[in-house]
């Protein structure tokens, strides 16, 4: 019974985490309207194994990244900087004629990896949720039941991350507004708002 809790638990956060419009769902997208639904499944596989690591990881040595506030400091100050590179990097690409996605769809799976590997801000994401679940008792990770939790986290990220990829994909076909201002203004709009709430989040964290 622990097990399936385990994994309903890490399932709903992980499903729930992964739906807000992220850089990793927008490149999901962007390779599903390129190359097809195929090459995102091997994107997102790409994803959750790297996510797996940081998962199992954080969820080892929660409290000694919690306490390491020097880290925790670079990291979510690096995390800001990516939200505006990320603003120019999606306005510059709807500009031109080759979407740099299209350069990776034939290694989608490689592209998965890499990409994930770029998202830093999961770490403390899943440090400040790992240490809740634990300090709340809501999940229970002796033995081999750390391994049931992990599970439910990627079958959520994997679930949440082709929902949302594929409504953006029916939004986009549907709506004409959607489709002519999506990429090229919506979504840099988006990633350069969420740059300035988090540099104003560290900004009132740091200062003093």
């Amino acid at each position: 019974m622990q097990n399936i809790k385990n994994i309903g638990v890490g399932f709903i956060v992980s499903f729930l985490g992964s739906i807000p419009l992220g850089y990793l769902n927008v490149i999901g997208f962007q390779l599903f309207q390129i190359a097809g639904m195929q090459p995102t499944l091997l994107f997102i596989l790409g994803v959750i194994c790297v996510e797996f690591i940081v998962i199992f990881s954080t969820l080892i040595f929660a409290k000694k990244l919690a306490s390491n506030i020097k880290l925790t400091k670079y990291i979510e100050g690096f995390s800001v900087l990516f939200m505006f590179i990320l603003a120019v990097v999606f306005y510059s690409s709807s500009n031109t004629k080759t979407n740099f996605t299209a350069t990776f769809h034939y290694a989608p799976f490689v592209f998965g990896i890499v990409s994930s590997c770029l998202n830093f801000i999961q770490i403390p994401f899943w440090t400040g949720w790992n240490l809740y679940l634990l300090n709340g008792n809501y999940i229970e990770v002796s033995k081999s039941r750390k391994y049931f939790y992990v599970f439910g986290t990627i079958a959520g990220t994997f679930c949440g991350m082709l929902t949302l990829i594929l409504s953006l994909h029916y939004f986009a076909s549907n709506v004409d507004f959607l489709s002519k201002y999506l990429m090229k203004y919506i979504i840099p709009a988006i990633f350069l708002g969420l740059g300035i709430f988090q540099g104003y989040k560290f900004y009132r964290k740091y200062s003093s």
